[in-house]
């Protein structure tokens, strides 16, 4: 893909905070199709690995899939008792943010073109854990590790890598008890992360976003 191709990209949580900056960073020079579980061109529901397989299907060929969406829990560890994971507090991470993911990734190689790129969404909270983030930890640091180990096995020349944020000032109303002593950064910033994995040309990288 020459580096002036007009690519068409699949944004999942598009109209989310992320997403919505996502959108506007790359809808400026590409052809955006929108994806979400309750709103969008698309209806992709992470957590359902046959709305995944679905919303690519529906979605039709494309350049690249990028991932601004992803649920987990926060709760503290005293309060995590051990459980299968439909019944665990860690289950919605693991169900929605990783195999979510996991599973987008997996789909997005049958739709892909030659040559194009996948963008998944980690967390600051893989390198600074914070009380009650033990599942977003474990699910982020899944994440990254899972983006180095695929992108020595994707056909065709796909590239895979992730965006991992901190605390976005944006988002500050909501996560503020949180992420005490955290320096939150413009989400437009973790937007334009997105772009240096769609329209560059490395693989198995970890964009982190401090």
């Amino acid at each position: 893909m020459p580096d002036a191709s007009r690519l068409r990209i699949l944004v999942v949580g598009a109209s989310g905070v992320l997403g919505r900056a996502v959108v506007a960073e790359l809808g400026q020079r590409h052809e955006i199709v929108t994806a979400g579980s309750k709103s969008g061109a698309v209806r992709l529901d992470l957590a359902d690995p046959a709305s995944v397989v679905a919303g690519l299907k529906a979605a039709g060929p494309l350049d690249a899939v990028a991932c601004a969406a992803g649920a987990v829990n926060f709760a503290a560890l005293s309060d995590i008792a051990p459980a299968a994971i439909a019944d665990s507090s860690y289950g919605l991470g693991l169900v929605n943010k990783l195999m979510g993911q996991v599973n987008l990734a997996l789909a997005a190689r049958g739709v892909l073109h030659d040559g194009g790129s996948i963008t998944l969404i980690a967390g600051v909270l893989a390198d600074a854990p914070i009380v009650g983030g033990s599942s977003a930890s474990m699910v982020n640091g899944a994440l990254e590790s899972f983006v180095m180990a695929a992108a020595i096995e994707m056909p065709r020349g796909l590239r895979i890598n992730a965006v991992s944020p901190t605390v976005f000032e944006e988002s500050m109303d909501g996560y503020a008890p949180f992420f005490r002593g955290f320096d939150p950064i413009p989400v437009a910033r973790a937007a334009r992360a997105f772009s240096r994995s769609v329209e560059g040309r490395q693989t198995g990288q970890v964009y982190k976003v401090l």
